[in-house]
């Protein structure tokens, strides 16, 4: 461990305390920006010690930045507050135990790191600071970030990491070590080095020199250590907590340049366990491994072989836990084991995919083309899982959806694998959702897709050693049929209106000029056929006549396209009752005279019963029946045997093709 040069603040204002300072206070200004911080912190000059290692985990004001190789232990963990004030070369970017404010007007940069809950006590520091001099004055723009660097791709091989990410320099010098792959650390509260080094430009001119990347996150650690930052002793609260850490190292790894099927490690520190600091554990990487997955990523977990070791591996086959992808264990030894085996806390069949990275040595010096560097050493097994798909499409239908891919060329393919959710959120992992596919084809029809409900399909490619690659998304959108008649039951001969309003499930808004089909079938029947097909209006609105001969059901429907599911309304049944028409020869006869009450009906339905009903009261009885003649004719003699006014009506019943069918009443008087 090197020895701390430090220097007296820049400029310690001579008035003595002003009203924004304690008595302990000092202001130290940094080009034209000035802040005020305890006065026990010391000063560190970049300029004047280029080597000096900037320490998240010692309070401190550092000045300047370096192009020199930082003088820093391999591996630190835990944070203590200060802030580095630094030029202005970068768009400011505030992660977990770091903020990061622009002071344009004096082209300044400064970096508020703080302990595990001390944000607040880092914004009130940076709330101290002005601009006293704007003659650095810059305006930064931030640059756009292609994430496509995969980190780790296939490695077997020797591989090193620093606590802050060697310079330029020093990694080109490196090219000349046995290393091919450097580890960073790339977010975590815990994060104990600054990274002035790591930027997008620095990840892809050293992914050009054919460098790979072991990416770390090191954030919340076992409730069993004594670390500031310790995941929650209870199981769910940590997989949660396990979840948002996984979320905040894509983000930061996304930002270098870092895409999907890298791995990302949580640096998990030695520990004494017990059974409630296992299940925390587990279950914080649980839900990292959870996370990650289901965003694209390898999950990892680096841990000391004897603690977080031997817990994973009491656990690789216990469902109630997810297992991380790639296992990344420090176990040391005289002399060291250089390749990834473990003989005694990780057993030989487990995380045996090209899985594992073995740390074999802690923290000493190597040298290299003339720079010498803080490291830990590694061997290194993994692969990175497929490539996704290159095109996911689909179809929908009412009902189902015919979907479509393209395998990436050159994939070792050993199937296909199709899953659904209802509604816009699909599944996250391969085993969750519904089942569609599985297999080495191009294509399946989804099939059993709830009408008017929107579905999310996501598709992996796994590999023939069994990896999956990332999934890829498809989301058909729901759609919803209406259907209504302006009568539901009609006179044979005549027609009816129906109606119907297509909508998207999910805003509810009108589906505009996509062609909506009316089908019908026999009320008797059990096929539907299509009957018209007529395009939705600005309202999503469509209306057909219908003219049926027999009682028919009648479906409004949507047959789909690329990005809308088909859909079906409801039925509605138009009834359809035969004309029947009724006469009197004579209105009005006496007492002891006949008259004839007779007519015809349309259908003709020949052979089949009328009723002649006459009302008593509020009821109706039949008191005659005929059957209709061959031209579908009837007739009945009438003759009252009392004085009076008589109602008299026929009805006919309804059979499988038509509704029943009343004539109109007709009076007869007897004098």
């Amino acid at each position: 461990m090197r020895l701390w040069k430090f220097v007296l603040p820049v400029v310690v204002l001579a008035t003595g305390v002003t009203p924004a300072q304690g008595v302990s206070d000092q202001t130290v200004s940094y080009r034209g920006y000035q802040v005020t911080v305890p006065a026990s912190w010391p000063v560190v000059d970049l300029a004047k010690d280029p080597t000096a290692c900037v320490r998240y985990d010692r309070p401190a004001v550092y000045l300047g930045t370096s192009t020199a190789q930082a003088d820093c232990p391999a591996h630190l963990a835990g944070r203590s507050e200060g802030i580095v004030l630094e030029p202005l070369t970068k768009a400011a970017h505030t992660t977990d135990g770091e903020i990061q404010v622009a002071a344009q007007d004096a082209g300044v940069l400064a970096t508020a790191y703080y302990a595990p809950g001390g944000e607040q006590s880092a914004r009130k520091l940076l709330g101290t600071a002005r601009v006293t001099s704007k003659s650095f004055r810059t305006a930064m723009t931030p640059k756009a970030v292609t994430a496509s660097i995969v980190a780790t791709g296939n490695l077997t091989g020797p591989a090193f990491d620093a606590c802050s990410a060697p310079s330029t320099t020093a990694m080109n010098a490196w090219t000349a070590s046995p290393y091919k792959a450097v580890g960073i650390y790339i977010s975590g509260g815990l994060r104990a080095c600054a990274q002035p080094n790591l930027t997008p430009d620095w990840v892809v001119a050293n992914a050009a020199n054919n460098w790979q990347f072991l990416l770390v996150d090191l954030g919340m650690q076992a409730p069993c250590t004594t670390y500031k930052s310790r995941m929650s002793t209870d199981p769910a609260t940590a997989r949660s907590q396990g979840r948002t850490a996984a979320a905040n190292a894509i983000t930061s790894a996304t930002a270098l340049g870092f895409g999907q099927r890298s791995a990302i490690y949580s640096d998990i520190e030695a520990y004494t366990s017990t059974a409630a600091c296992k299940a925390s554990v587990l279950s914080y990487l649980s839900g990292w491994t959870t996370e990650l997955n289901s965003r694209g990523y390898v999950a990892g977990a680096y841990v000391g072989a004897a603690s977080g070791g031997v817990d994973l591996a009491s656990a690789y086959n216990n469902t109630a836990y997810t297992r991380p992808d790639n296992l990344w264990f420090a176990r040391y030894s005289t002399p060291p084991v250089t390749d990834t085996s473990d003989n005694k806390y990780i057993p030989a069949t487990y995380w045996t995919n090209h899985q594992r990275v073995h740390q074999y040595v802690g923290g000493h010096d190597e040298t290299y083309g003339g720079v010498k560097i803080n490291v830990d050493s590694n061997a290194v097994d993994v692969t990175a899982p497929p490539a996704p798909l290159t095109a996911f499409t689909g179809t929908g239908a009412s009902g189902s959806a015919a979907l479509r891919w393209t395998v990436p060329a050159n994939t070792s393919i050993g199937q296909v694998v199709v899953r659904r959710n209802a509604g816009t959120n699909p599944p996250g992992l391969p085993g969750a959702g519904t089942a569609v596919y599985a297999g080495t084809a191009a294509s399946t029809t989804a099939t059993g897709l709830a009408n008017a409900t929107s579905h999310a399909f996501r598709a992996w490619v796994k590999d023939s050693t069994g990896k999956f690659g990332p999934g890829v998304d498809l989301r058909l959108t729901g759609t919803g049929s209406t259907i209504a008649a302006d009568s539901a039951s009609i006179v044979w001969n005549t027609s009816a209106t129906l109606y119907s309003r297509v909508t998207n499930v999910d805003t509810k808004a009108s589906v505009v000029g996509v062609p909506m089909t009316l089908y019908a079938r026999p009320k008797n029947g059990t096929t539907f056929t299509a009957v018209t097909t007529t395009t939705s209006s600005a309202t999503g609105s469509v209306s057909a006549v219908v003219k049926p001969t027999v009682s028919t059901v009648y479906v409004w429907g949507y047959n789909g396209s690329s990005t809308l599911l088909g859909s079906r309304s409801g039925s509605l049944t138009v009834e359809v009752r035969p004309l029947i028409t009724a006469n009197l020869t004579a209105a009005t006869i006496n007492l002891g005279a006949s008259t004839s009450f007779y007519g015809y009906m349309r259908p003709q339905h020949p052979g089949t019963t009328v009723y002649l009903q006459r009302q008593s009261g509020t009821t109706w009885p039949s008191v005659a029946t005929t059957k209709l003649n061959t031209t579908g004719n009837y007739a009945f003699g009438i003759k009252p045997t009392a004085r009076g006014t008589y109602n008299y009506r026929v009805v006919w019943l309804a059979d499988a093709d038509h509704a029943t069918t009343v004539s109109a009443t007709k009076v007869v008087t007897v004098k």
